[in-house]
């Protein structure tokens, strides 16, 4: 993107243009980054900007201009999250599918997790050296990072087919409407492990009235509780398998609703293979 490019992307509304240090980042990442990245409390909110403004030269997703991408990822999901650390204790895998700047395996890591036991992936591999800068880590993290397209049969993912105890996936299913949501769904079910415990969770955009429209991003579908049980009710039928799921919807922060209808939801979602 060149720079007048750059500028021109800029004017959208959803590129915050002028961060409140005291909302960005929020104080679970902050913390973080202070003991994880060893960044003096006094730089962070520089060091975050700044990243954030070299990342949407790579890509303008929302989550960048709006430095979602720094929200923590199991805030909703705190047993999950002890869960998880725990099993990756005991050698199980977990894979952060569109990892972005790969939060949710920093967290993780921090928390006690084994690295090695960690996966990656992402579509851009702009975003994950972002991460690297980000969290000052590239000399010790020990996490594979990949970079694939869900829907390639003949990526480096692809290979990985039944290997995961764990995907998270955050604001990864909603870039499509309902049949490309069930198509990438399928796909990603079929990295778990076929076995019960299995599971896949995480955050997306949400409604109260379930629906399709169009977004920043294309065709989105916006699940609500109902609606995205259904779905996995129908994926578990034609896989052949049961999936339970636990979902709520959680009201956006002001900042976040600038470009959303009233309606609009985030859902938290933890399906797993029973």
């Amino acid at each position: 993107m060149s720079k007048s490019e750059g500028a021109e992307a800029k004017k959208v509304k959803w590129f915050e243009q002028n961060p409140n240090e005291s909302e960005v980042p929020p104080a679970a990442t902050r913390h973080l980054l202070e003991t994880y990245s060893g960044i003096p409390s006094d730089k962070v909110f520089e060091h975050v900007v700044k990243l954030r403004d070299e990342a949407w030269e790579i890509f303008p997703y929302p989550c960048i201009g709006q430095f979602r991408f720094l929200e923590p990822s199991f805030i909703q999901l705190p047993s999950e999250y002890d869960e998880i650390v725990q099993r990756l204790r005991e050698g199980q895998k977990l894979l952060d599918m569109a990892c972005c700047f790969g939060q949710t395996i920093r967290e993780l890591v921090a928390g006690g997790a084994p690295a090695e036991n960690i996966f990656g992936c992402d579509l851009q591999p702009g975003f994950i050296d972002m991460g690297y800068k980000l969290f000052k880590d590239q000399d010790r993290l020990q996490s594979k990072f990949l970079i694939a397209d869900i829907f390639d049969s003949n990526s480096e993912l692809a290979k990985l087919k039944e290997a995961f105890n764990f995907v998270y996936a955050g604001s990864f299913f909603h870039l499509w409407g309902r049949e490309g949501q069930k198509k990438a769904s399928k796909a990603v079910a079929s990295l778990l492990k076929p076995e019960k415990g299995s599971m896949i969770l995480g955050r997306q955009i949400g409604a109260v009235e379930a629906a399709e429209q169009t977004s920043a991003t294309g065709t989105m579908y916006r699940h609500n509780v109902e609606s995205l049980k259904q779905l996995w009710k129908e994926i578990g039928d034609e896989l052949g398998a049961t999936f339970s799921v636990e979902a709520k919807l959680q009201e956006l922060h002001d900042i976040h609703s600038k470009f959303h209808s009233e309606d609009t939801r985030r859902i938290w979602f933890v399906i797993r293979r029973e």
